[in-house]
């Protein structure tokens, strides 16, 4: 053996057992800043929703089979209708109130928190309740001859909206649980479809007409992919969509203005018996033609057993980000225009209960959390969708109480927002943290809101215009746009652009300043850029002008990563060849 060869194998020792010293200082490091919340926490959270340092390695590691994969297409930058109204909304139960003093106290216990929609079912099984066209309800004995009286099914319904009209509220009403006459199987369970869906067409006709130019969105039917939604039988795409057309039709027919919401798409990974893979399911939706029968495509977005920041995508994982696998299944049906609304989001503070886990029903079923988890994830969820997602529109918390606490051994029951403690000496309910925490979120939220990644419409609750007229003008992306002659917004991105329609110098003031150039007039539409930077920073625009401009869409993009990445992998292979340059000089001089 050389001199040389005796040299360098104390060498490669000394710098294997450095490197591993290194590694072993590295991983203390890493699990004390793991357990005091440091910077590597905060990273790790971000990409996985997960608090514990044992789920964080090991979601970190699941996350980096992102990069492993094909990823969904989502085309964030197309025009989506239905995502230009505020998005924070609420599952109520008024239905199941008798008493119209505690819809009222929900209503305002509703509005003083911030929501300005609600999601209500109106069951077919409580409209049309003794039959066939039968709008009547003779269940009750009201004047106590020991005889049942009747009395108008609408009553209650009427009630109900009116209050959301005195408290200002918008109403998606969701149409399902059919009436026990309209199957003949009994066997088939409370939520299974008629043996006709005409009968439901019907009834869906029947309530929209009713309140005809006062309730504009309809869902028809829930969670069709799963038990026991779809009854003792398995779940059937075609039939859904058979179901959703028909009543698509007949909705559109007494009012071409109704906006029709598709069953929520429940995630599941079952391929077969009473659930049906979601993923699948929806493929064969749009298969059988249900594109055609549907305007806004509605998902669950319960957050089960990882926070809002969880950006993990598999096929198997479920969790707040699933709908982005739906998203990806729409652009590739040419439906990448309609947005996704979440008809139920939520995380189960069920670790607070004061009954013991053995007497809760399904204890574990949608995840564990505590009280103050929960409040601090369904804020940081709004954002999320707000920054990340602009296919999202509505947003509706699953849910804000029941009628009574005798679910109390039931799971789900820890998801209301408020106890149902409504009584004559306490008329009110009480709100858990939960209420709190959306209720600030909120308030901040609609005081300074920012336009993030996406193509917005001028209409948008985001932008403020003064004296806004909204016109009718051709070619515009949605028929629509708004004429001003100031209009405001705040947004943060690289790149923001206007589909803008100006016959006279608009001018472009940001941040208090005016900027080199006013946007030239042209006779038509033109997308123009007023701002351009390499890093996503925040700037508050105005546009103003002597003479009306019309603006049709405000479009936002984040190029930051990519901006970022040529100059980190030149500085990255730059560091590495003086790095090798410098270990080869150290080697020769010993």
């Amino acid at each position: 053996m050389t001199e040389t060869n005796n040299q360098a194998k104390p060498i490669r020792w000394r710098v294997i057992g450095a490197s591993l010293g290194v590694l072993f200082i590295l991983m203390i490091l890493l699990l004390v800043d793991l357990q005091f919340r440091g910077l590597a926490w905060q990273f790790m959270w971000s990409k996985t929703g997960e608090e514990a340092p044992v789920g964080q390695i090991l979601g970190t590691i699941q996350w980096l089979g992102n990069f492993t994969r094909p990823q969904p297409q989502t085309k964030p930058l197309v025009p989506i209708a239905h995502t230009d109204a505020i998005p924070y909304s609420i599952n109520t139960f008024l239905h199941q109130e008798a008493e119209e003093a505690k819809r009222e106290e929900q209503l305002r216990m509703i509005t003083a928190a911030g929501f300005g929609w609600i999601r209500e079912e109106f069951p077919w099984e409580d409209l049309e309740i003794d039959g066939r066209g039968q709008f009547t309800d003779t269940r009750n004995d009201y004047d106590g001859d020991g005889e049942a009286d009747t009395i108008s099914s609408w009553l209650k319904y009427d009630n109900i909206v009116d209050l959301t009209e005195e408290y200002g509220v918008t109403m998606l009403v969701r149409l399902s649980n059919p009436p026990t006459w309209s199957r003949s199987n009994p066997d088939s369970s409370n939520y299974a479809p008629p043996d006709d869906f005409d009968d439901f067409v019907n009834y869906a006709v029947a309530v929209a007409e009713r309140y005809q130019g006062r309730i504009h969105y309809y869902q028809v039917w829930n969670e069709p992919n799963i038990f026991p939604e779809w009854g003792n039988q398995e779940p059937d795409p075609i039939a859904y969509t058979d179901l959703l057309c028909r009543t698509y039709d007949a909705l559109k027919a007494v009012d071409p203005d109704i906006v029709v919401v598709s069953g929520a798409i429940a995630p599941t990974q079952a391929l077969g018996g009473l659930n049906y893979q979601d993923l699948v399911f929806l493929t064969n939706m749009y298969e059988a033609g249900a594109g055609d029968c549907f305007d806004i495509l509605a998902a669950q977005g319960y957050g089960l057993f990882s926070g809002p920041t969880d950006e993990r995508l598999r096929f198997n994982q479920f969790g707040y980000q699933r709908h982005i696998y739906y998203r990806d299944i729409m652009v590739q049906y040419g439906d990448s225009q309609k947005a996704i609304w979440l008809s139920e989001a939520a995380w189960n503070p069920v670790l607070d209960a004061e009954l013991p886990p053995e007497q809760i029903e399904a204890f574990s079923a949608y995840g564990e959390v505590t009280e103050a988890q929960a409040a601090r994830y369904m804020p940081l969820a709004y954002q999320r969708a707000q920054e990340d997602w602009p296919w999202i529109g509505q947003i509706s918390y699953w849910f804000f109480t029941r009628a009574t606490d005798f679910e109390a051994n039931q799971s789900f029951f820890y998801f209301r927002m408020a106890e149902p403690d409504y009584s004559a000496e306490y008329p009110t309910f009480t709100p858990l943290p939960i209420y709190f925490a959306m209720q600030d979120y909120i308030r901040e939220a609609t005081t300074s809101p920012t336009l993030y990644t996406g193509t917005h419409q001028a209409e948008s609750w985001e932008i403020t215009a003064e004296n806004p007229q909204v016109v009718l003008v051709e070619a515009a992306q949605f028929e629509t746009a708004i004429e001003t002659n100031n209009l405001v917004f705040v947004a943060e991105g690289t790149d923001i652009r206007l589909r803008i329609w100006a016959e006279n110098d608009v001018q472009v003031i940001r941040d208090g300043t005016f900027t080199e150039k006013p946007i030239a007039p042209a006779r038509g539409w033109q997308t123009v850029t007023i701002y351009q930077t390499l890093w996503r920073d925040n700037h508050h625009f105005t546009l103003e002008s002597d003479m009306p401009f019309i603006v049709d869409s405000i479009s936002i993009s984040d190029r930051s990563a990519k901006n970022i990445t040529l100059p980190l992998l030149a500085t990255l292979a730059i560091c590495l060849i003086a790095a090798l340059q410098i270990g080869r000089l150290v080697l020769k001089r010993r």
